[in-house]
């Protein structure tokens, strides 16, 4: 393409030739003015030199247009997967591309938008004008001929002005007119809640088509059903739960699909509460005074999640005098309130080298072993007084008892270790300084020896003796330490050891810490990613069984990540709850985002796009046709920047008028010899007049 200009290039700077020709010009227009004789060729002699002083230059520029950028965004969001929206708009992407083919002004990018990335879990929302401000992001305004977006509509970052651009954009709407659609969604929903106390919730069912009546609601926690309820269409409904377990909670609500409805995916509504314990409630007993009992007392003190009862026999029976009991400074041992009628109101108790001696009455202990039968949890702290004739396995509580004594008590020194067992219990496995040999803490002098132990022995002692026992008995778990020397460890001596790490988790795993129990299942989503964990005392639990959310089953293989301890994960790219499988237990789990607005309306429409492409010229239409599953694809005509952009069948695309320039010719007008010559010929002219 070529472009003819007129430039000047004068010989002279431009005040220069000012203060050369404005004083002429002025006395050739008075001569004119004064019908002086021979004013005319003046003034054209004056014309001429003013020509060759300012010397034009005829230029010729060789140009190539530039291409109008148009953006073509497709918006492959999940909800786009919605009955034919998906073979729409790959049929409408595959005519638009033909028919921007057909002009080589254009220049087309196609951005596909809404896949989001697995791992980081990139599926909360459609965000078609981020695309379109990244596709145009290197493109100056004056070369953007406008933009096409295929989408259902449900778009969720469309801007409350208009485009920062002034080029038409054009929305071509997957779906059908009239969809029919409901879904349920919570309105309140706590975060958190407390174990075993119930919760207050609400919920709302949202129709279209202005639906109305009573719909049941299908209730589960945990995936465990909880029954139904009945809720009305568009009205806020109370929900209330009862929290079963510490830490994550799944609720979840489902109403029935209805025949010709769009989708049952947003038919279904979860909530995540974590579930708080309220303080744990811990009665420690004391025999008597002793070096190890405010290690005991220290660590129970210091956990915020436990409330301690502390008692420690001073007076046993043995000891009564005359001094009259109110001048006594201590406080009598409350048994009956304690072991009677407060009992269940403990989560733990603990013997701490207690010794029958008539202070709780011999009934008491069959309470006590009845306590522990019916959930509770019993821990036995043990030094020589379990291995006497007073001790504690010769009354009622004998049934409770995970070892009997032998009456021995082995004075030698040691070294606490873990068994094969203990290496793999999570009260047990990892403990700080266990994975030398000899382990890396100070050693313990006394162990008590028994018989016969029950349940699991997860460390050992002298002569390779059982020195801590965990066992269930009946729906209650009782924990043995046979030493009363882990005091050692607190004082520092021989570099100390892990007291507190170990009498913590024992005193969590007696009261059913669920992070502490043996066989543990659990699933967690980190984006669109499902991290599994089994924690298990076998060697290998087999692979996990993935349900997903579309009732399509996987099987995910689980590898050993440390002691006890198996993971797995797996990719996918479906949002919702997940059902993880392994042996005889099951988790449940959620992955991807909670609720996300890309299913919280999934019923395609024009409106939200219509006023933000009508603000700058652009259109938005229907695709769907009147034969089933063909679309109505508009053509695509090239118009002028201020021409108007859309029609019955049509949508139009800015032409820009932007361009490269190539090469420059020049010819020089008032030079050579044709410039000499009109220059002689008008002065000659001049000179010529004047002489007459």
């Amino acid at each position: 393409m070529n472009n003819w200009s007129l430039s000047f290039e004068p010989l002279l700077s431009w005040p220069l030739l000012a203060a050369v020709l404005v004083p002429l010009t002025l006395l050739a227009l008075a001569g004119l003015w004064m019908h002086r004789r021979g004013a005319l060729l003046r003034l054209a002699a004056l014309a001429a030199l003013a020509a060759a002083l300012l010397n034009p230059v005829l230029l010729d520029e060789e140009r190539d247009p530039l291409q109008s950028v148009v953006a073509l965004v497709v918006d492959r969001s999940q909800s786009q997967s919605i009955g034919e929206r998906e073979q729409q708009t790959d049929a409408a992407l595959a005519g638009m591309k033909e028919r921007l083919a057909r002009f080589g002004q254009f220049d087309v990018r196609v951005v596909e938008t809404g896949r989001g990335d697995a791992a980081a879990g990139d599926r909360t929302e459609t965000r078609l004008f981020s695309a379109l401000q990244n596709a145009f992001r290197d493109v100056p305004n004056s070369r953007i001929a406008g933009a096409v977006m295929i989408t259902d509509g449900q778009v969720h970052d469309v801007p409350a002005t208009a485009p920062d651009f002034n080029a038409p954009l054009h929305a071509l709407i997957t779906g059908h007119q009239g969809e029919k659609d409901r879904r349920i969604r919570f309105e309140k929903a706590p975060r958190f809640g407390l174990v075993g106390k119930p919760l207050d919730m609400t919920y709302r069912i949202i129709a279209t088509g202005g639906q109305t009546g009573p719909v049941d609601v299908r209730i589960a926690v945990n995936g465990e059903d909880m029954g139904t309820q009945q809720a009305l269409i568009g009205q806020e409904t109370p929900l209330n739960i009862i929290v079963p377990n510490a830490g994550r909670n799944i609720v979840e609500l489902s109403i029935p699909a209805e025949e010709d409805e769009l989708t049952d995916t947003n038919n279904r509504a979860i909530a995540l509460v974590d579930g708080i314990r309220e303080n744990l409630r811990v009665l420690l007993v004391s025999g008597e005074p002793h070096a190890g009992e405010r290690t005991w007392r220290n660590l129970l003190k210091s956990d915020a999640s436990v409330d301690l009862v502390h008692f420690t026999i001073l007076r046993p029976p043995e000891k009564q005098d005359a001094t009259p009991i109110h001048e006594l400074s201590l406080i009598a041992f409350p048994t009956r309130e304690l072991f009677v009628e407060k009992i269940n109101e403990f989560d733990l108790i603990i013997f701490d080298r207690y010794q029958h001696r008539d202070v709780l009455p011999i009934l008491y202990y069959d309470y006590i072993a009845e306590y522990v039968e019916n959930g509770g949890a019993l821990l036995i702290a043990a030094g020589p007084e379990y291995a006497g004739y007073s001790t504690i396995a010769n009354t009622p509580l004998m049934s409770a008892l995970p070892g009997m004594p032998t009456g021995e008590v082995i004075d030698k020194a040691f070294y606490p270790r873990l068994t094969d067992l203990g290496q793999r219990h999570p009260v047990t496995r990892g403990l700080e300084g266990s994975q030398a040999e000899p382990p890396r803490w100070g050693r313990w002098f006394r162990t008590v020896r028994i018989e016969n132990p029950q349940g699991e022995v997860v460390m050992k002692g002298a002569d390779e003796q059982p020195l801590l026992l965990l066992d269930r008995k009946g729906e209650g778990r009782v924990g043995m330490l046979l030493s009363d020397q882990g005091w050692l460890w607190a004082r520092g001596y021989e570099g100390g050891g892990p007291h507190v790490q170990l009498y913590r988790r024992l005193a969590h795993w007696l009261m059913k810490e669920p992070e502490l129990e043996e066989e543990r299942l659990t699933a967690d989503g980190r984006g669109m990613v499902l991290d599994i964990r089994r924690q298990t005392m076998s060697d290998d639990p087999g692979p996990a069984e993935v349900t997903m959310p579309s009732g399509k089953t996987v099987e995910v293989r689980l590898a050993k990540s440390g002691s006890g301890i198996f993971t797995g994960s797996l990719e996918t790219d479906e949002i919702g709850l997940y059902q993880v499988a392994n042996g005889d237990l099951s988790t449940l789990a959620h992955v991807g985002p909670v609720n996300a607005p890309e299913f919280t309306d999934v019923v395609s429409t024009a409106d939200r796009l219509k006023p933000v492409a009508e603000a700058v010229g652009g259109s938005v239409r229907r695709l769907s046709g009147s034969d089933p599953g063909g679309i109505n694809l508009p053509s695509v005509v090239p118009v002028r920047p201020s021409g108007e952009a859309a029609g019955g069948d049509w949508i139009g695309l800015r032409n820009t008028q932007d361009s490269v320039l190539k090469s420059v010719s020049s010819v020089p007008l008032f030079g050579g010899f044709l410039g000499l010559g009109l220059l002689l010929l008008a002065l000659g002219a001049m000179w010529y007049r004047e002489g007459r």
